[in-house]
């Protein structure tokens, strides 16, 4: 059976944005679809983070399909340096590996581990046939180019929405289709 994990990002939880959606999308697609509370959400730690999605997961394997959203990405793409079974593929929106406008100094404390902590995009890319990157041109964390060029040595495809903002509910974001199309096109390939 195909299972999706969805990923959500700092500070939110499965309820936020479009993860309730795509978990009602996915399931009346038949896929088992798991949604977890990721640990000390509003002072992620890489390890945390990986630990719990690892734990999550239990055994990758190609029917495995990843689904990340904001820091999400990056504690997928942090996990998938920790495993040697390749999966079925992924989806990032809004990703990035670099942050600009943040709020305080102590967010600023809180993602520079998530920023300096390099990741090995070679091995990750072992284990990844098959990646979208779903990014707005104008998040407002910035570093549009830096966040989509460092994702182009990962991604097998790349979706650009103009005026998406960080793909919040607030930026009109309660659906996100194109994680549908994304994901059904990946899983097709894989039979």
């Amino acid at each position: 059976m195909t299972k999706v994990i969805i990923v959500h990002g700092w500070s939110g939880d499965p309820t936020d944005c479009w993860i309730p959606w795509l978990k009602n999308e996915l399931k009346q697609k038949g896929f088992e679809v798991i949604t977890p509370i990721m640990p000390d959400t509003d002072y992620p730690i890489i390890e945390k983070w990986v630990s719990k999605l690892s734990e999550v997961v239990q055994g990758p394997n190609v029917n495995t399909f990843l689904v990340g959203g904001s820091i999400g990405c990056q504690t997928i793409l942090r996990y998938l340096e920790t495993i040697d079974t390749p999966i079925g593929g992924a989806v990032f929106v809004a990703g990035w590996f670099n942050l600009e406008n943040l709020e305080s100094p102590e967010e600023v404390e809180i993602a520079k581990p998530w920023i300096e902590t390099s990741i090995d995009f070679k091995k990750v890319k072992s284990v990844l046939p098959k990646a979208t990157l779903i990014i707005s041109d104008n998040d407002p964390f910035g570093c549009f180019e830096e966040n989509k060029t460092k994702f182009a040595q990962i991604v097998t495809k790349e979706i650009v929405i103009h005026n998406a903002g960080h793909f919040e509910t607030g930026d009109g974001f309660a659906k996100l289709p194109e994680i549908v199309s994304e994901l059904q096109n990946m899983i097709k390939a894989t039979i």
